[in-house]
């Protein structure tokens, strides 16, 4: 079974948004075969599956994040996850102790994460900021903790990796030096044991998107550079990191999208709900397409 694009061959589409640009990449990291699950959350996240879907990976089983249905092929991308529009067309749904055993058994591929602090070791909190005094009670990461050990590949996400400076001239860092509290385990813990070590199923984080650049972790499961946009460059990177990434022997520029995998997320996605998830300043971001 091959999955295809709806052509329309019209020709009128010459660049994308940086929006379309980390969709793209997010399904990249998606390999064809493999069960996918996105959770609550992330309009990139759900068009990023449906795109691949539809061009790489046409054999990917694809959970829906909140209805748990199985290869739903909505309408249109509804503003919320949690809308039966996007169990449209699903063949079967599952309950949620089911997603978990499957996770549990190994069957699960690959899982999209993020998080307020993200750090080196691809550890994500979405608990709590400060410690050890509380400063702020983040929603939790619902079932993001178990299902990150046994996934057995992790990519994360965040469009907010710029560390942008508030009223008083601080600045908060997405990528931070260290969690204040680990709610999804990456590679290594904050006291220093490693995953490997600690016999979860899974095998971690394996790639991180962000407006910045695109992330891998090398075998110590440091984060690395691995590509940049054509507008950024490794010093915005190394600005707007609390930590010193390593950098991979070549540095690639992350490849723009197909014109019909553009019209493509434009028509699923009309009321444009996954630029809610982009900075007001990143809207700006053109790039030529191919």
């Amino acid at each position: 079974m091959e999955a295809a694009l709806p052509r329309r061959g019209d020709g009128v589409t010459k660049t994308c948004s940086l929006g379309e640009m980390m969709i793209t990449a997010l399904s990249r990291t998606i390999e064809d075969g493999t069960l996918v699950f996105h959770g609550f959350g992330s309009p990139l996240v759900q068009l990023a599956m449906h795109v691949a879907k539809r061009t790489h990976a046409p054999r990917m089983v694809l959970v829906a994040g909140a209805t748990y249905g199985i290869d739903p092929d909505p309408p249109f991308l509804a503003p919320t996850t949690n809308d039966w529009v996007m169990d449209r067309g699903a063949s079967s749904a599952l309950g949620i102790e089911e997603l978990f055993d499957l996770a549990a058994a190994g069957r699960m591929g690959r899982m999209f994460l993020s998080g307020l602090q993200i750090d080196r070791w691809g550890n994500c909190n979405v608990t709590s900021l400060g410690f050890p005094e509380l400063k702020m009670k983040l929603p939790g990461g619902g079932g993001g903790c178990n299902l990150s050990c046994d996934a057995a590949h992790l990519t994360l996400w965040t469009t907010a990796h710029r560390a942008l400076e508030d009223a008083k001239g601080r600045r908060r860092f997405r990528l931070a030096d260290d969690c204040d509290f680990i709610t999804n385990l990456g590679h290594r813990t904050k006291d220093g044991k490693l995953r490997r070590d600690l016999g979860h199923r899974g095998n971690g984080p394996q790639w991180l998107v962000t407006e910045l650049g695109l992330f891998d972790f090398d075998d110590d499961g440091h984060m690395r550079l691995n590509a940049l946009y054509p507008d950024t460059s490794v010093e915005d990177v190394l600005m707007n990191t609390g930590f010193k990434p390593r950098l991979a022997s070549q540095i690639e520029i992350i490849p723009p999208p197909e014109r019909l995998v553009v019209e493509f997320i434009r028509r699923l996605d009309p009321l444009r709900v996954h630029e809610k998830e982009i900075r007001a300043e990143d809207m700006r971001r053109r790039f030529t397409i191919a």
